[in-house]
């Protein structure tokens, strides 16, 4: 087990705010300089996603916080692309579900938040935009409890922290009523809530590739979780093929 790591993946339905919440921790952590210029949706990469304004694959990125490094998986608030959730929902440990305090859970909120807890991952519930006139946010908490026990929620996946947050203004309060300087209070629910990942450090290396991408600079990259053993920065790294051959 590694007590300064959390693994944690973001899951709602289309724009509830999940890449704006990212590129708000993003800020706040320190992961960007504070001369640096961070550009808005910052884990919306692909083109196509920029220009459409959701978030088709699944994008990871880390954040420092208080010497715990926190994994963060944004995957997509479509149906579409239902497939890349899946495979998301493998790289982490635990999910954030992101709720609109006006629209409450849509039908993508129930497809991912249904393969969560098959997955037994235990959830973070995050009511986003608290700031909306037309919010609503004890009626889209009752929402969300129908809907855990719709899914059969297990008792303990019931007993979830609620954060009520405004994504653009960066700030998550415990309080109903919202407010909150900063995003603190959502930073200790995923430390207190998120468990540490298990694994034997000492075992023999095992991984899973959830996703590909290709930078010019360093040119193709896989990313993957380690579940068993270690990798270290320089190494080369061969697949174990079925037939007994390795291919690096």
């Amino acid at each position: 087990m590694n007590s300064a790591i959390r693994n944690i993946a973001i899951i709602a339905h289309v724009d509830h705010g999940k890449t704006t919440l990212v590129d708000a921790m993003l800020r706040q952590s320190g992961t960007f300089r504070s001369n640096e210029a961070l550009v808005e949706r910052v884990m919306d990469s692909n083109e196509l996603e920029r220009e459409r304004g959701i978030t088709i694959l699944a994008k990871n990125t880390a954040i420092l916080y208080h010497d715990v490094k926190i994994n963060i998986v944004d995957t997509p608030g479509h149906s579409d692309f239902g497939g890349e959730v899946e495979r998301a929902l493998k790289m982490v440990d635990g999910v954030m579900l992101l709720v609109d305090a006006s629209e409450g859970p849509l039908p993508q909120t129930r497809y991912v938040l249904g393969k969560a807890l098959e997955a037994q991952l235990p959830p973070i519930l995050v009511i986003n935009k608290i700031d909306r006139s037309d919010a609503r946010p004890q009626e889209v908490l009752n929402e969300v409890y129908d809907l855990f026990i719709d899914l059969d929620a297990r008792e303990e996946q019931l007993d979830f922290p609620v954060l009520y947050t405004n994504a653009k203004s960066g700030t998550a309060s415990t309080d109903i009523k919202g407010g909150g300087e900063n995003l603190k209070p959502l930073f200790d629910a995923i430390i207190n809530t998120i468990p540490a990942p298990q694994g034997d450090l000492s075992g023999p290396l095992q991984i899973l590739v959830a996703n590909l991408d290709y930078s010019d600079y360093l040119g193709r990259l896989a990313i993957a979780r380690v579940f068993n053993g270690t990798m270290r920065t320089g190494e080369e790294v061969a697949i174990a093929k079925l037939d007994g051959s390795f291919q690096k």
